[in-house]
């Protein structure tokens, strides 16, 4: 009995053994870059909007993304959210585009609204936050754009 115990103890860390062995160590975060912004229509009170990701595999694997979600801030306001689950299959060491519906958070809209009344200034600091799922064992990944934008004509 204790033959068989041991066997299958040795087994076992065998198989763990190998299913780490074939984890890849040198795995980067995938880049993003939003490369468009536009309002669309919308059906209720809240206005929608149109985001144009595009996402860059740095890694000798696809990336087969199952859902992402994001949120939008300006100045510290949450303006924009919103999730998706109709992405491509990027593959290794490529490149993809991904169109995301927004919804406008009304609430944080008007916080924002408030703020720019109060505050005039010709420029916005913005923050996009990512959270891409890839599903299986691998961690979410997630991604922090920050920048300004500039209302000031150039």
């Amino acid at each position: 009995m204790t033959n068989k115990i041991s066997l299958l103890i040795y087994i076992f860390i065998i198989l763990l053994a190998a299913g780490c062995a074939t984890l890849q160590t040198d795995y980067e975060e995938p880049s993003v870059v939003i490369t468009d912004f536009r309002s669309i229509p919308s059906g209720g009170i809240a206005p929608r909007f149109e985001i144009g990701l595009h996402i860059i595999n740095p890694n000798r694997t696809a990336l087969d993304l199952k859902g992402i979600s994001y949120t939008v801030k300006l100045e510290g306001h949450k303006v924009l959210t919103g999730v998706s689950n109709k992405l491509p299959l990027i593959d290794a060491y490529g490149e993809g585009d991904v169109k995301l519906a927004a919804t406008a958070d009304l609430f944080g809209s008007i916080s924002l609204l408030t703020d720019m009344i109060q505050n005039q200034r010709n420029a916005f600091r913005y923050v996009l936050d990512v959270k891409m799922d890839t599903g299986g064992f691998r961690p979410n990944i997630r991604v922090r754009k920050e920048g300004n934008i500039s209302l000031a004509p150039e």
